[in-house]
């Protein structure tokens, strides 16, 4: 029988309070071998601030061009110029912006539905730098779950092309188009940088 230092046996004993059989502390080190080999995150660096409040937030709300960037790889084929800029600005400032472009459409259920799978395509790019856990740990818990669905959501699938369909109208339907792309706008910008990291003067 294998025998262990006290230190050795209190190490084991905390261990095993976390992972108590073999398999669960496997498939511990199998995460962690398998995060390290995910893409570096975005990180971004920011000095002498001086009280710039508004620029910062700017700065914040758009990841310093990282999220437009986003959308012109993703949508640059297939959409205007005018169209990318209106929903990177929905996505840094979603409360202010949804108004006023809801006011321009003459087919608002139409948009809605466009937007809503233009938010879930871009979601899923800046995604992938991240594990599902991290996704879904950012994503709001009252409706977490429906994007979750979305975010890895096959609408090629014929099996379940209606059964995606219908998330989508019933968010239509019961009027939560606005909240759902609220929702979707926060986890892009949550997920388009990873660390921010403030240094020189506040």
């Amino acid at each position: 029988m294998r025998e262990y230092t006290p230190e050795r046996l209190r190490h084991l004993t905390l261990l095993a309070e976390k992972y108590p059989t073999a398999l669960s502390a496997y498939s511990e080190i199998i995460r962690l071998e398998a995060l390290l080999r995910l893409p570096k995150g975005t990180e971004h660096f920011m000095s002498d601030l001086h009280g710039e409040h508004e620029a910062f937030i700017h700065i914040l709300n758009s990841a310093s061009g990282v999220i437009r960037e986003k959308i012109d790889r993703l949508l640059g084929d297939t959409t205007p110029p005018e169209e990318r800029a209106d929903l990177a600005t929905l996505i840094y400032y979603p409360r202010e912006k949804l108004p006023e472009l809801k006011a321009h459409q003459n087919d608002l259920d139409g948009w809605y539905q466009r937007v809503l799978l233009q938010l879930i395509d871009l979601c899923r790019l800046v995604s992938s730098k991240h594990t599902r856990r991290h996704v879904r740990a950012v994503m709001p818990k009252e409706c977490g779950h429906i994007l979750d669905e979305l975010l890895h959501a096959h609408f090629e699938d014929h099996d379940k092309e209606q059964y995606y369909g219908e998330i989508i109208a019933s968010m239509l339907r019961y009027g939560l188009a606005d909240q759902y792309i609220i929702a979707l706008c926060e986890v892009v910008k949550r997920l388009a940088v990873d660390r921010l990291h403030i240094v020189g003067d506040l």
